[in-house]
This record gives C-alpha cells, structure tokens and sequence, in this order.
C-alpha cells in the first residue's frame, strides 16, 4: 500500500469514527438543548497522528544510515488540554510551551523537565530563572534576552539545554500573520541583518553554554520548501558554529537543532496532506547533513497532530430567510471558531449536518449560512454554502478543528466555554444476519463552564470588589 492510499484510509476510518461519536453524542446527551454546543475529540486519531510522526522521522533517519535522536515537543497552545497532553506524552511526546500557564498544564499531564521546551519573545527573568532551575530547555529570543541569561548564569553551568531562536528571514507564506521568517518579523535574532551573522558566530563563541538553534518559518500558509530553506539556513549556521570551536581547538558545541513545527493542514477534505513524513523527506533532501546523526533534532508540531480529530457539535436552535438565502442560527460561531469567523478567506472550514438524531443529512445541498449565536451580524462559520437542507432541531459539525479552535474560547456575550469529550469507537460483535454495532465512549476533557463560575471570573465572586465604596 502506498502513502497516499494509508492516508486516505486514515482518513475514512477518521470520518467513519466522527459519524458514530455524533450520533452518540446525541443519544447520550452529550449535546443537549440545555448543552447545545460541544467539542469532540478522536482519541484514536490523536494516537495514530502521534505515532505516525514519531515513525516519520526515525524511518527518514534510518533511511541516512544514521541513527538520529528526536524530541517532537509538542505546541501546548495548539490544544491547551491537561488530558490530551498527557495523552500525547503517553505517545512519546515533549510539551513546547510559551507562557507560565502552558508550562503549569505540562506539569499537571506529567510531562517533564527534560522533555519541555520554553520558547517565547516576551519571558521574565522569573519565568528564566525557574526553567534554568528545573532543567527546561530555553530558545532565547533576543539580544536582550540571552543578556539576561548572561546575568542569571554569571559563569555557572546551567542544567537546561539553552539556544537561540534565529530568524532565517526566507519569507512568508500565504497567511502573513503566521509566517514568522519575514524580514520584520518578530520573532528571534534575523540572520541577514546587517553584522548578524557575525554577532551571533560571536554570541556563540564567547558562550560555550549555547548548544542549540532553533527557527520556525511558520505554520498554516507556508509551503514545505519554504519551512525547509529555513531549517538550512540555521544548519548552515550550526555547521559554521562548530567550524569556529573545532578551529579554536574545542569539540562540537552546537549539538541539537530545534526546526520548529509549523505543518499546514488540509482543511478541504479528510485527508491528512502533507504528512509529517513527506515533510521529513523533504527536509533531508534539502538539508541532507540534518539526519546524518551530527544533531539531535526538536520538533514543535501543533495544529498538524490534533485538527483533524476534533469536532465542533453544534445544535441548530432556529432556521430563517433573508435575502432569498436560509440561515441557521446554531451554537457554534465566533466563540468557538474566531479564526473561521474574523478570517474566512483564510480558515474555511468543512460543515457537516446531521439530523436531530444524530444521523448525516442527505438531501440535495442548496446554499445556506451556517450563523452563530454572537450578536454582531458577521458572526458566520460558514456563508453561502452548498449545503443539505437545515432545519430546527438538526446539528452541524465544524469539521477539522481539534487544535486552535474549542480549546481557545473567544468569551463573547459572555458565552460560556462548552465542555471538550474524547471517545474511542469499539465494533460490538452481533448476532448473525445482523450488521455489527458500534460502543462508542466519551470522557470528559473539560466540563462546561457554569453559569456560577462565568460570574466568578467576570468580578462576582466573594472577593470581588465594591467599587462604590471607591470615592
């Protein structure tokens, strides 16, 4: 069987497993009227896209002839979830994190020091001093930044890992507000910047504690060739750097080469392209010292390993028309989809419909907005759609959105965040002459937030203040 075709199986047994979790979704109450909107989550998608990475780049490195070590460190704010963490950690996964917050969620799914990467423009001298304490690896940002590492080190030997992030300045991709190796991006030191290269050959020299690179081109919008011409662009750097140490009589200094993650998804189908191993091969075609065993490599994958096995269920509450044109006012709009909603161009998503019992809608499509419960007139997960019919009472499903979508509410109207359910799909054996059944299980990833606790963290709780009393 060849790539393609184990893709696209995957892909059928992804879809095959979202119809019976939706359907048992509303047989269960997992989504209810009182419930109307919820995020599901495809435990068995999540393993298979882990491990397929993880088998992308140890056959890519075998396949050198060399045997390459490989952190994939996973992009927290893809899917701030404890459970799904930890899922991903029981996968062989590190955690990326880039603010306090995500680190405490790594920590609580157990994943540890030496399997955490800090990476972040904006870190605090307490946030470095912790990781530096607890043996976290840091990607410093900046000239600043790695000027208060110099402090905080004063002459010490650290127990973290410590690198810096460099911007390849190779250009952007499709999206400019993701593509991060522009040439005013924000991001890292920029490599072509005038006296760049040198100052940072001489960062490097005087610091023999910096032992790692580290770049990421972008993410969504960013074709594979333009991710790879940036990761060449920082080997060639390592490779420099080590050129400098050997000649002034030291051994390799710089030693693990972090490329970042950034893999763009396919929104337009249940197909996983490109996959986590075409992109490896395309990494050792252009950059064919990367898995010659020199470099330990750190990946920082995100959207790429959780959209396609998340769901947004959504019941339609009312069906109307204006303009000649259907619109149905459902439960899942800008609070759940604010990148589809404020960016449509750029994030369309697939909608799927099924019928108030759960069952896919079959009828001839005619185009319909799909509306959100949001109180401002652009508040559309989808406009214009080819779409079967629908009607009160049916449910649409926002297809391809486990990572960067439910798990990062947009709290407006004070909508409050829905709950987030795993399920695994089992076929039951059944009686002869009788097709087989499906168990499908859910557990809770995160509750939905309650009334009482919107009030508490909108200022109402027992400790709230009285700003009458202010005068």
């Amino acid at each position: 069987m060849g790539q393609g075709d184990g893709e696209q199986d995957r892909g059928a047994g992804s879809a095959a497993r979202r119809a019976a979790a939706v359907r048992a979704a509303v047989r269960q109450g997992i989504v209810t009227a009182h419930r109307p909107v919820v995020g599901l989550l495809d435990v068995q998608g999540i393993r298979e896209a882990a491990q397929a990475l993880r088998a992308a780049f140890a056959e890519t490195a075998v396949g050198t002839g060399a045997g390459t070590d490989v952190l994939h460190a996973f992009a927290v704010k893809a899917a701030p979830l404890v459970p799904v963490l930890r899922l991903l950690a029981d996968e062989g996964l590190g955690a990326e994190v880039a603010s306090p917050g995500e680190l405490a969620l790594a920590r609580a799914a157990g994943v540890p020091p030496g399997r955490t990467v800090l990476d972040s423009p904006a870190k605090t001298t307490a946030e470095l001093r912790e990781a530096l304490a607890s043996g976290i690896a840091v990607n410093a940002d900046s000239r600043e930044e790695l000027a208060r590492l110099d402090v905080l080190l004063a002459g010490r030997p650290s127990a973290s890992p410590i690198g810096l992030r460099v911007n390849p300045q190779v250009g952007g991709g499709t999206i400019g507000a993701l593509s991060t190796a522009t040439a005013t991006s924000k991001f890292g030191v920029a490599l072509r910047d005038e006296g760049a290269r040198a100052w940072l050959l001489r960062a490097y020299a005087e610091r023999p504690w910096l032992t790692r690179i580290h770049a990421h081109v972008g993410s969504q919008g960013c074709p594979l060739e333009l991710m790879a011409a940036g990761v060449r662009e920082i080997h060639g750097l390592a490779e420099e750097v080590n050129r400098a140490r050997r000649a002034a009589g030291g051994g390799r200094q710089v030693d693990t080469i972090d490329v970042g993650g950034g893999l763009p998804v396919n929104f337009a189908s249940d197909e996983a392209t490109p996959t986590h191993a075409d992109y490896a091969r395309v990494l050792a075609a252009a950059v064919p010292g990367l898995f010659a065993g020199d470099y330990r490599l750190v990946t920082e994958f995100g959207r790429s390993l959780l959209a396609k096995s998340g769901t947004i269920l959504a019941r339609v509450e009312y069906t109307k028309s204006a303009g000649g044109r259907r619109i149905a006012v459902t439960h899942a709009g800008a609070q759940v989809a604010v990148r589809t909603v404020f960016a449509p161009e750029a994030w369309p998503l697939r909608v799927a419909v099924f019928d108030a019992e759960g069952r896919p809608k079959e009828t001839d499509p005619l185009p319909q907005d799909v509306a959100g419960p949001c109180c401002f007139a652009g508040d559309l997960a989808a406009a214009n759609r080819l779409l079967p019919r629908i009607d009160a009472g049916d449910h649409v499903a926002l297809l391809d959105t486990g990572a960067y979508y439910f798990a990062h509410h947009y709290a407006y109207n004070t909508l409050p965040r829905p709950g987030v359910y795993g399920y695994a799909v089992h076929q039951q054996d059944a009686p002869p002459r009788e097709s087989s059944r499906q168990d499908v299980r859910f557990a809770t990833v995160r509750p939905p937030q309650t009334l009482d606790e919107l009030v508490a963290e909108s200022g109402g709780g027992a400790h709230a203040a009285d700003l009458s009393a202010l005068r």
